[in-house]
C-alpha cells in the first residue's frame, strides 16, 4: 500500500462534526473525482469514482447521513493500471439528485439556468472546520503524498483553474505557502517543505501520518548528521596523511642531499621524530619531545623543513 492510500485510509477514520462539515468535504471529493451525466429531459444523475475503497464508503455514508437519495456501491477492474478496483458510488436520477448537486455547490442555478459552479461557497469557509473538511475531501478526492523516505512533495490534482486558485488560497490561509502549477489538462496545487506538510497534515487530521513523517524526518537527519561527521573525519584524515607524506619526502630529501646534522637542532629534533613516528599526528609528535611542544610548533618546524627541501630543488605537488 501507498504512503497516499495508508493517509487517506487513516483520514477516513476521522468522524465528521455536523452535517454542513460533512457536505463541505463531500463537495471537495466530488471536484476531484465525481462526475454528472446529463440524460435529457432535464434528468441527470453523478457519480463518484475511487481506488480506495474507504473512501467510497465515505462518500456513500455522507450522502445516505444528509439525502434520502437511492445510492449504490459498484465496483469495476480498472484494465490499464493491472486490473485495480474501482469504486463507485452512484446516485441515478430520482428526486432529489439536483438539490443534493445544488446543495453542494457542484452546480448552480441562475435566472432559471443550471450550470457548474466552480466556487468554493462561503459556507464551506466560515468556520474552521468546515475549511479543513474541504481540504481534507479534496486530499481523499484527488490528493497524493510521496514516501517521505524519498522526498517530501504533497500535492492536489484539480481540473480546474479557478478551483485550484481558491483551493491554494484556503491551504495558505493556514499559514501555508502552497503553490500551483498547470500539468497538461490539469491544475496542481502543492507543498514540498516536510514542516509545510506536517502543518497541513495536522490541517486535516492525518495525524498518525504527520508523526511516521517526523520520525522519519528525525532518522533522515540524523544520517545526514552522521554521514557529514563521517565525511569531515574522512577528509580531515585524508589531509593529515597528505600532509605527513610532504614532510615525510621534505626530510629524506634533505637527509640525502644536505644531511640532518646540518639542520639547525630543533629542526633535527622533529625531522628525526617525523621519519620514526610516521603516522604520529603533529599532537602526539609534540609529546614525544623534551620539552613538549604544541601542534602549532611543530607545524611550523615541519613547515620550516619544506621550505629549506624545496629551496634545495625539490618540487612538491601542492
Amino acid at each position: 500500500m501507498s504512503f497516499s492510500s495508508e493517509t487517506k485510509n487513516e483520514i477516513c477514520t476521522i468522524e465528521i462534526q455536523n452535517s454542513v462539515v460533512a457536505l463541505a468535504e463531500l463537495s471537495s471529493l466530488f471536484r476531484m473525482c465525481g462526475s454528472i451525466n446529463f440524460q435529457g429531459n432535464n434528468k441527470l444523475s453523478f457519480y463518484i469514482r475511487t481506488e480506495n475503497a474507504a473512501i467510497a464508503r465515505r462518500a456513500f455514508k455522507i450522502l445516505k447521513s444528509n439525502y434520502e437519495l437511492d445510492a449504490r456501491v459498484g465496483v469495476s477492474k480498472n484494465k490499464q493500471f493491472k486490473n485495480r478496483n474501482i469504486y463507485s458510488v452512484i446516485v441515478p436520477h430520482q428526486e432529489g439528485t439536483l438539490q443534493a448537486l445544488l446543495d453542494l455547490h457542484i452546480l448552480k442555478r441562475h435566472e432559471g439556468l443550471i450550470s457548474l459552479d466552480f466556487i468554493i461557497p462561503e459556507k464551506f469557509k466560515k468556520s474552521s472546520e468546515c475549511r479543513r473538511a474541504t481540504i481534507r475531501g479534496a486530499f481523499l478526492g484527488g490528493g497524493s503524498l510521496s514516501n517521505p523516505d524519498k522526498g517530501y512533495h504533497l500535492e492536489f490534482t484539480c481540473h480546474n483553474s479557478e478551483y485550484a486558485r481558491q483551493l491554494m488560497d484556503l491551504i495558505n490561509g493556514f499559514g501555508l505557502k502552497s503553490k500551483y502549477i498547470k500539468r497538461k489538462n490539469n491544475y496542481i496545487v502543492y507543498i514540498k517543505e516536510s514542516e509545510q506538510i506536517i502543518t497541513i497534515l495536522n490541517v486535516i487530521g492525518a495525524h498518525q501520518t504527520l508523526l511516521n513523517i517526523e520520525n522519519i524526518r528525525i532518522m533522515k537527519e540524523m544520517r545526514n548528521n552522521v554521514n557529514r561527521l563521517v565525511n569531515c573525519e574522512t577528509a580531515n584524515v585524508s589531509k593529515t596523511v597528505e600532509a605527513a607524506y610532504r614532510q615525510i619526502e621534505a626530510i629524506e630529501f634533505i637527509r640525502d642531499q644536505v644531511g640532518l646534522q646540518k639542520l639547525p637542532q630543533k629542526l633535527r629534533e622533529v625531522a628525526e621524530l617525523r621519519l620514526n613516528y610516521k603516522e604520529a599526528s603533529l599532537k602526539e609528535l609534540g609529546e614525544l619531545l623534551d620539552p613538549p611542544v604544541g601542534k602549532s610548533g611543530i607545524n611550523h618546524r615541519l613547515k620550516k623543513i619544506e621550505v629549506l627541501a624545496r629551496s634545495h630543488g625539490l618540487e612538491q605537488e601542492n
